[in-house]
């Protein structure tokens, strides 16, 4: 069986002793009915893992003796940073998830004119508390050692005038140029809209800003699809999928 693996927010030392964190704790006592020498893996994002074993617990918290620590390669070599419009409960989710999987390096949820969520205040602060905790998971369940950046939400011309290095991307179902057609970059920055995609003015101050229209083919995909695909087909042609990573890296300025 596969080792668990947990994030904490603790400094991490061998021969330490901690109290895990309530969540974690009660996924390892409860769910896995772990006992006393039960082997886990632990990262706080720092870029090491560390090995650990629970040797009790104090109350709900699980406790665990730490390990040896490792540095293990998962991270991608693209810092990919990905502008995705709002959508729909768990589209959205499933979004976050699956793109901190293939390597995201940062996420910013936009307002768009097409957004058909709303939510402002103590409700958007509870969500974005939610796709935090997607975003741990999907860093616990694929092994990285460094955690993605999650931004606030922010409304998509603010996003816009944000600096940023490298390619910047914006997918259109109708734009004549496609990935493979790109010089291989490391720094790329990608826009995707929600459901229904931009508004022909979002698609134009996009490009005012730097973003170059690319399609996936001759089908239209569904915003959760065509994020997903845009990251596999970028870690494949530049990233660690493919062979190409040496070149990206080259090309990087």
């Amino acid at each position: 069986m596969r080792t668990p693996r947990f994030y904490t927010t603790q400094p991490l030392a061998v021969n330490q002793t901690l109290l895990l964190e309530p969540s974690p704790s009660h996924h390892l006592l409860k769910v896995l009915r772990g006992q006393p020498g039960t082997r886990v893996l632990l990262f706080n994002g720092d870029g090491q893992e560390f090995t650990a074993s629970l040797t009790g617990s104090k109350g709900k918290l699980a406790q665990l003796l730490v390990g040896a620590p490792s540095t293990p390669h998962r991270e991608s070599p693209l810092r990919i940073s990905l502008g995705q419009g709002i959508s729909r409960g768990e589209r959205m989710d499933l979004v976050i998830q699956k793109a901190v999987e293939l390597g995201v390096d940062a996420l910013t949820p936009l307002w768009t004119r097409r957004s058909q969520v709303r939510l402002s205040g103590a409700r958007m602060d509870k969500r974005l508390a939610h796709w935090h905790g997607i975003l741990l998971a999907a860093c616990e369940q694929s092994g990285r050692v460094r955690l993605p950046s999650l931004n606030a939400a922010s409304a998509l011309d603010e996003w816009l005038q944000s600096p940023a290095p490298g390619l910047r991307l914006v997918l259109h179902p109708d734009a004549g140029t496609t990935l493979h057609e790109l010089s291989a970059q490391r720094d790329i920055q990608i826009l995707l809209g929600p459901e229904g995609g931009f508004a022909q003015e979002e698609l134009d101050c996009a490009e005012a800003a730097g973003f170059q229209p690319v399609c996936l083919g001759p089908r239209v995909l569904r915003t959760e699809t065509a994020t997903l695909a845009t990251l596999a087909a970028l870690q494949t042609l530049w990233g660690d999928f493919g062979n190409r990573a040496v070149d990206a890296e080259t090309n990087a300025s």
